[in-house]
């Protein structure tokens, strides 16, 4: 059988691969001792399946094979953040983000090659959106920068905040998270990933249903329909009326928030009275506000607000009950910080500075 037609055994989940071994005339607990070298262990290879026979590994050869993302260059930004930039086995490239002491261990991971949303201060914008990810492609990510930091037995956060939307990839997106989740494997529990969306509200709405349910965070960065159009174009299909709705109907659990993320753009929504306007449209949310000032590149149009500013606006935000709080920007010497994850084959799709002139206007 050739290879491409060989099926990803690392993209199924447990009960997936049980099934597929007692087709082919072996018993199901097989299938946790392979799911367990994969994921647990991070091997990339049957052969090193030493408690298989050797009959076994040789069909799951045949049948299958396990794709692994492979570490194409690995930065370290001089606050220990590790930016590494991985290919796919098509030749795809994607980053992930290792950010340390947060207070937790965190991984960064992405969803898509690239992103169609075009959020007007976000470098992977740039890229457009070239493909989605695979399940077996978004947990690949976790088992690669576990084993290369020699992480496999260590407890972890992850934050689906790299490149692409997660809820524009739904299914291979909530795939690799219960794969991600299964006690044979990594065991991450959904209380430890954090989804961030701008808001896909179809896909919002059926995220609220599902059993493995990560903490959410909602990419606001604006406090005005007008506004939100310019920034985050999926506004103009999915209004801020109807995402914060969505919002009040989550089922959030106790003494949980959703974490409503807020890049703050000099001279556009920093001002005190987006703050005030801000307040009331949490209203009745059980939500908490992240502020983050933006991390500048070259090519996007807005600027960097000072602390002065950002701690006013937090000061306004807090005055009035509100939990905030203001994100240090980590790995920004290597291009690593929240918005700046594109790879070398992005197109120069972005808004120009005619975008900024507009909203300094206060169009």
């Amino acid at each position: 059988m050739s290879t491409y037609e060989r099926i990803d055994i690392a993209a199924l989940e447990l009960d997936e691969l049980e099934s597929a071994l007692e087709r082919l005339g072996h018993p199901r607990f097989h299938a946790r001792q392979a799911f367990q070298w994969i994921h647990r262990r991070g091997v990339t290879e049957f052969a090193q399946m030493t408690d298989l026979s050797r009959d076994l590994r040789r069909r799951l050869e045949a049948e299958f094979e396990i794709q692994t993302p492979q570490v194409i260059r690995r930065d370290v930004s001089s606050d220990g953040t590790t930016k590494f930039l991985l290919e796919l086995a098509d030749g795809k490239q994607i980053e992930s983000v290792f950010i340390p002491d947060t207070p937790a261990q965190t991984f960064c991971i992405s969803t898509q090659v690239g992103c169609a949303m075009r959020c007007a201060f976000c470098l992977t914008g740039r890229m457009g959106i070239d493909r989605n990810l695979t399940a077996g492609e978004i947990a690949g990510q976790v088992r690669v920068l576990a084993r290369e930091l020699r992480m496999l037995d260590t407890r972890f956060n992850i934050v689906l905040m790299g490149m692409g939307e997660p809820l524009h990839n739904y299914e291979s997106t909530m795939q690799a998270l219960r794969i991600l989740a299964d006690d044979h494997g990594l065991s991450v529990n959904p209380r430890r990933v954090t989804l961030s969306t701008v808001g896909v509200l179809p896909a919002l709405e059926r995220l609220a249903t599902e059993p493995v349910m990560p903490n959410l965070a909602i990419s606001l960065h604006s406090t005005t329909e007008e506004q939100r159009d310019l920034l985050v174009p999926i506004n103009r299909k999915y209004g801020l009326k109807e995402l914060l709705d969505a919002c009040r109907r989550f089922p959030v659990k106790r003494r949980e928030r959703i974490t409503f993320e807020y890049v703050m753009l000099k001279g556009v929504n920093d001002s005190p009275d987006d703050a005030r306007r801000l307040v009331r449209l949490l209203h009745g949310i059980r939500g908490k506000v992240n502020l983050l000032p933006l991390n500048e590149a070259a090519n996007i149009p807005f600027e960097r607000p000072s602390d002065e500013t950002v701690n006013r606006f937090a000061k306004i935000v807090a005055d009035h009950g509100v939990t905030v709080s203001v994100r240090k920007s980590r790995g920004r010497d290597i291009r690593a910080a929240c918005g700046q994850l594109i790879t070398e084959t992005a197109r120069t799709q972005t808004p120009g500075r005619r975008l900024a002139m507009l909203m300094q206007q206060g169009v």
